[in-house]
This record gives structure tokens, sequence and C-alpha cells, in this order.
């Protein structure tokens, strides 16, 4: 909300104080002001008229300025191509401090030059509230200016100081100027005075305006004729005003609509009685066309859109533009004034997916007070009479109502004071709400207050007292140490699990990331493992980030893309973080690689990002935490195929729990987010939480000598290189320490629907050298067992 001095100052005195010192006050009381503006800046200032104006002997576009401050006059060397004999400026005069630097009096091309004349832009105003010519040339005064003024900032209505005051979520009610003139004079203890304009829109003669509504998205709809308007310059009180309030002024007409949101909060809009000549309005949805709006341009209007139309035909787009059609131009005669209720959601969504945020929008999308409809018709009615001749006016029409119930409260002293820890007296409780124009009564030993319609936020006690305390001020609030029991620190099982796997995945060389917990629709449907129903957001900040992610893994990708996108193509990383459903939340982790994890070229070392390098590390974080062994079952992905290469890919099982899936991306997923290639997993670690863990044992390196056997396998197709180890591990016990594969082959001198596998086998024991003997035994003993179990034959 931005709000100036000045226009506070309409409705209390506070020329007493500073912006600064207003700002701190309302800081304080809870309505944060996030920063000063000054409207415009500049010292040593005066204006004068420019008496002779000469080219320049030794430029083409310098000018010899001759200018008279009354007392003196002074030559100023000017470059602004509208600079001329006969008008009157602003002038910096040498010493003058302007938002660009210090002035000072010096010689331009062998001539002396006293001072500079000024555009506002130089003076910083706002661009934004300037024209054309306003932008490219100096300042033109009127020609009543006063010669010798030293305060033309002051003569121009720009000595002003605009509060950027930011509104928590419950107070909407202070985008209305009025209601922040109550709040400010409420901290201050100073009466306020508003306009009195109830009931001016009350006059009319009969009309044939008629509106209503076809949806229950418009709950109230007012309309009014005023037959002749004049159409003209609006007062400097009002274009001081909306330029603080960063609203370029148009015509007295137009800045009146704009004054009257800005001081009651309730959009209006304006319509060329010319344009809707059945006079008839009517608020409806489920149309679907193309419409141009007040900027010019053209939008598509869907179904959920709501749409204010005459005959059939669109005139507006309900609670965000007016169409080009119906604006208000020169030679408009009469208008019709609309004030409306209109669902905030749905402004909401029309105006995000438009992309069209206006200042009308964004304040039906806050909310807006239930009477404020009502107070904006009789404070247009009003200016409109003195400041635009309004006449002919016709009756007010209105269709559905506001639906309002005024709140009453009374609340307990007593019970105040022991929620506040505090002990202020009744009579200061009861100063507070006059001061907030809560029209409080004693009843008994209670407050009784009633709550105005602009104070939405105020339904219970406890909001009452808050009220009290905010304004009285929180340094009453007794200071008091928080009592807490002595603990030793400790992580938890939870904590303990992230540190380790951080510490682990790092140490493997890969990337801690952090991605958005915000996910799109994309992201909901491509969720590994995803948790349902997916929680939506009520107001997202767009499309992207509109669901709460029960998945990591999509995310993870799209941050794959991005690096990939950019040259980065060795990529391993991993993110640890919760996801989310409906009265759900769980713990996951994702891991993503791509191309190769190491790499020494020197050494002619290359790790590849495979499905065996990713599957090395998810076992190897696992036994860290005592899962090992056949507590830990690798299967064939069965359960998703559709992110995952259905034949690069697997499941893993903690006992009968699934934790989690890995492998190679699936290329139509891969297509779908940018990404070459990668290998991918995302597990659950709830299931690592909930399954009691082994205990992890340590035992010193066997003294004895180790011997190895390879040995090359002939078995079926489908038969796993875990089921042979698993049988060899079981067959040989204790003797044998070691398993693995380091071939297979298919081809020639292999039989179809069989592979070779090899392996080498090593065999110690921790109490003595073992002897060929009883190392044949066992090794005869395992193969044995692979020909009974697997149909294993020697190769």
């Amino acid at each position: 909300m931005r709000i100036s001095k000045k226009w506070l100052q309409q409705y209390l005195d506070v020329s007493d104080l500073s912006a600064q010192e207003i700002a701190d006050c309302i800081t304080d009381a809870g309505l944060e002001v996030e920063g000063l503006e000054a409207m415009s800046s500049g010292t040593n200032l005066m204006i004068g008229e420019v008496e002779t104006c000469v080219d320049h002997p030794d430029s083409d576009h310098l000018h010899i300025c001759q200018v008279n401050f009354g007392d003196k006059t002074e030559q100023i060397i000017c470059g602004a191509p509208n600079v001329r004999a006969g008008i009157k400026v602003i002038a910096a005069l040498p010493g003058a401090k302007l938002p660009g630097g210090e002035i000072q009096a010096g010689n331009i091309r062998g001539l002396e030059s006293n001072g500079m004349i000024c555009s506002l832009a130089e003076l910083g105003v706002d661009p934004k509230q300037l024209r054309d010519d306003q932008k490219n040339g100096i300042e033109i005064l009127p020609a009543d200016a006063p010669i010798g003024d030293r305060d033309p900032l002051a003569y121009l209505g720009l000595d002003d100081v605009v509060l950027d005051v930011s509104l928590t979520p419950n107070r909407n009610d202070c985008m209305a100027g009025w209601a922040m003139a109550v709040e400010t004079g409420a901290v201050l203890n100073r009466s306020v005075k508003l306009p009195n304009c109830e009931g001016a829109a009350n006059e009319g003669s009969a009309t044939r305006l008629k509106v209503s509504s076809t949806t229950k998205k418009c709950p109230l709809f007012l309309g009014k004729v005023i037959n002749h308007v004049t159409i003209k310059e609006s007062p400097k009180w009002m274009k001081e005003l909306l330029a603080a309030s960063g609203i370029k002024s148009i015509n007295n007409v137009v800045d009146i609509s704009n004054i009257v949101m800005l001081e009651t909060g309730q959009p209006l809009h304006f319509y060329d009685v010319k344009a809707i000549p059945a006079q008839e309005i009517t608020v409806k949805d489920q149309l679907e066309c193309t419409y141009t709006a007040l900027d010019g341009i053209e939008y598509t209007i869907e179904k959920d859109d709501l749409i204010i139309t005459s005959e059939g035909k669109p005139i507006g787009i309900a609670g965000i533009m007016g169409g080009d059609d119906s604006k208000i131009e020169a030679d408009t005669a009469g208008i019709i004034i609309e004030a409306a209720s209109f669902h905030h959601v749905n402004i909401r969504n029309t105006s995000r997916r438009l992309n069209l945020s206006t200042d009308a929008s964004i304040r039906y999308q806050k909310g807006i007070e239930p009477l404020a409809a009502y107070k904006a018709m009789d404070r247009a009615v009003a200016l409109l009479k003195e400041y635009a001749n309004a006449d002919g006016l016709e009756a007010t029409v209105q269709y559905g109502d506001d639906a309002y119930t005024p709140v009453e409260i009374t609340v307990s002293p007593s019970r105040i004071n022991r929620l506040l820890g505090t002990d202020i007296a009744v009579s200061e409780m009861v100063e507070v709400c006059r001061r907030l124009q809560l029209q409080p009564s004693m009843q008994g030993e209670d407050i009784h207050v009633v709550i105005p319609s602009v104070r939405q936020d105020l339904l219970i006690e406890a909001d009452i007292a808050e009220e009290i305390i905010r304004i009285i001020g929180y340094d009453r609030l007794p200071s008091t140490m928080p009592l807490m029991p002595a603990t030793v620190g400790a992580l938890n099982e939870r904590q303990q699990m992230r540190r380790r796997i951080r510490s682990l995945f790092t140490g493997f060389g890969l990337y801690d990331m952090i991605t958005y917990t915000l996910a799109s629709q994309k992201q909901v449907d491509d969720a590994i493992m995803g948790l349902t129903p997916v929680v939506e957001l009520a107001s997202p900040m767009s499309e992207d980030r509109k669901y709460v992610r029960g998945s990591i893994l999509p995310s993870l990708l799209d941050s794959v893309a991005y690096n990939q996108n950019r040259s980065v193509k060795e990529l391993a990383c991993f993110e640890m973080s919760s996801v989310y459903a409906k009265g759900i939340e769980e713990e996951h982790l994702a891991i993503v690689l791509c191309d190769t994890l190491q790499k020494s070229q020197w050494q002619n070392i290359v790790i590849p990002a495979d499905f065996y390098t990713l599957k090395g590390i998810i076992k190897t974080m696992l036994a860290q935490f005592g899962f090992e062994g056949t507590r830990v079952i690798v299967k064939p992905n069965t359960v998703d195929v559709e992110h995952f290469h259905p034949n690069k890919s697997a499941c893993i099982y903690i006992g009968k729990d699934l934790l989690g899936i890995f492998g190679d991306i699936h290329p139509m997923m891969a297509k779908r987010y940018n990404v070459s290639s990668a290998v991918m997993a995302e597990l659950n670690m709830e299931v690592l939480l909930k399954n009691r863990a082994s205990k992890v044992k340590f035992a010193p390196i066997s003294k004895y000598p180790s011997v190895t056997r390879d040995l090359a396998l002939v078995v079926k197709t489908e038969t796993a290189s875990a089921d042979i180890i698993d049988t060899i591990r079981k067959s040989g016990k204790r003797m044998v320490t070691d398993v693995e594969v380091f071939d297979v082959y298919t081809g020639e001198h292999v039989a179809q629907g069989s592979k070779s596998i090899a392996l080498r086998v090593t065999f110690q024991s921790d109490d003595k050298t073992l002897t060929d003997k009883e190392i044949n035994e066992v090794y005869e003993k395992l193969l044995n067992a692979l020909k009974q179990e697997l149909q294993a034959e020697l190769r």
C-alpha cells in the first residue's frame, strides 16, 4: 500500500511529524513501512523566467539563456530542445544538490554558466508519471508561476513523501486510504475526519438501466446512470494524490474512479453511456471468445472467466479491466457507474492466466469489505457533482445483496490482561477501542464493541486483545525468560541418518542439491513412488509451482537438464527432502548420475555412471546402516516401467518392504525432461527408519594368506548373478570371503539361451593357513551346489 504524507494530512493533522516519524509509529504498531520515497528532491532551486535565448556560437544544440529570478539575472547554458525566451522554468543554482549530483558554476565551451535549467526527471520525479515531452526536455511552468519562488517543488505539489506499507494478510482493509488514515490516527492518537458523502448516490430520477448476474461469483452489482458530465483537467490535489500512488492523471472523470478506489478500496468502472445503448449490464461466465481491453491487447476469454456483458456482448473483464469500446473519451457526455463484488479466487485465476495485473484485480484478490460498493458509489457521485458538473442523475439500481451481518463482541478486561500478561487499566482499553472506531461501551465489568464493516479480521476476544496491545505498544508486555528444561544436545535418529548419508554421498563425489518443494502438473504426473492425494495450493505463484511435490526425482531431473544444457555433462547429484500428500509426510532420497562418476585421465581410471555404479552406491549406503546380506533384496523392476527403462532397472527391498527403484531413465522421460542420459533412483527413507538394522560389526584383518580360484560357469540366460553368488557363499560358509563377477559372455561356443559367467572366489580363514585339500573340498562342494540348485556347468 502506497500512501503519502499529504494524503494522510487530508484526514488528520500530521504537520508536526516527519514522514520517518510516522513510518516508525506505523511499523511499531504492526504494519511495516518498507521504505520512504520522496516524490522529488533538490536544494537551492528557484523559479525563473527565460528573458533571452540565443544559440551557442560553438555548438549546434546548446543555448545561451538569460534567466530572470526577480532580484537578479543569471546566464545559464542549456541544451534542452524546448528551451526558449518567455517561458518560466525551474533552475538549480550553484551549490544545488540533485539526485544526479551537485550543481556548480562553470565554463561551457568558453561561456559562463551559473546553474542548470531542470527537467522533472532530473529532480527525481518518477519517469512513469511524465509525458514524453516532459521526459525529453525541461519543465515549462504555467504563466502564473511566481518568479523568485525558492520552493518550486511545493509549487508543483512534488514536496511529498510516499510511505510504502507492507500489509499483513489479515489487514487487506488498509488497501483503502480511508482505513489507512483511521489506522494511522489510532496509532498516533489523533482525530480523523473522513469525507462525509453518505447517501450521495440516493439522488436520481427513474431509470431504465437493468443490472443482473447469471453466476454466483458476482453476489452484488450496483449501477448508476449520470447523463451529463464535463470532461476536463483534474484539480491539483487529485493529480498530486494519484501521482503519489503511482497512477497517471488522465482526465477528471477517469481520475475520480481511481481516487475513489484508492480511498475506499472498492474498484469502480465508468462506461461511456453511448457505448451501452440498451442500458442493460449482465455479469456472465461460461463464455469463450476474444476481447480487446483498455490496454489495446486482445485477450482469450475462457469459461471460468467473469465477463461484463451488454446485449450478450463483452464490455469488460470483470474485476480486472474494462473494454476499449466503452472507455471514457474526451467527447464523453454521460457515464454509467459500476460498483460490484466478485469472487476473489476467480479474479486471481483470470488475472494470472491472462498475465494481466491491475490495481483493481489486486484489491479484489485480497478481499474487499462488504459495504465498500455503497461507500464508493456515494463518494463517486459526490466527486462527479463537484468536479465534473454531473447532472441528469438516475436512480441507483442493484442486483443481489452484500450479505453483511454486523459483528459485535463483548470482551472481558480481566481475561485480556491474563492473556497478555499485563495490568492495563479498563479505561485505557476503552480509549484504544475508541481510537479504532469500535464504538466501545461498558456492560457491567465488560466492554462491548461494534466492529466496523471494514475490519473483517476482528471476530473474537483474542482479536481485540491483539488490537489493544498493538496500539498501546508491545513494550508494555512484561519481559520474562522462557522456562525450558535442561536437555543434552543430541541428534535424533532421522537427523543422524541425514548427516551420515550426506557425508557418504559427498565423499563419493556427488553434489548435494536443493530444489523447489513446489511442483508443476508435469512433475506431479511423473512422480516416482509419489504420495497421493497431492496437495494443491489455493494461491500458487505460477502454474509451475501449483502443487506440493510427492516425489523428488522430477524436480532433480529439471536441475540436471539445466546443467546439461550449459555443457555440464558429468554430473552426479542427490537430494534428500520431505515429500507430502494430504495428511502424509515422508523423507525421500533421489539420486541422478550422468556420464561418469569419477575420471582420472593420467591414471586411465574411469568409473562410469551406470546401473552397477548406482547399485553399488545404494548397497554401500545400506551396509553403513547395517542392512546387507539376505536382508537386502534386488528384484527386476515391475513397479514402474513408465519412468525407468524396463530392462535396465530394478527394485530394492529391505525384507518385504519396497525401499525404492533405481536404474536407467526411460528414453521417453529423458526426452520430456531434455536429459541426454542418466541413471537415477528414488528411495523411501521411512522404510530405512522403520526397519531395525543389524548391528554393524568390526573384525580384525586376517593374518593368514588368501587363495583365489577363477571359474567360468554356463547357466541359463535368466539366471541372476546374485543367485550364483549367494549359492557360493552358502556352500563355502566361513571359508569363502569374497565372490566377484569379472566377465559375462554370450555368443560363439555358448549354447543358445545360455550365458557364461566368470567369477573369482577368494578363500581365507581367520584361524589358520588353508591347505589345497581343504580348499578343494570346499570348491567341489560349491560346484555341486551350483549344479543342483542352478543347473550350472563348468565351461
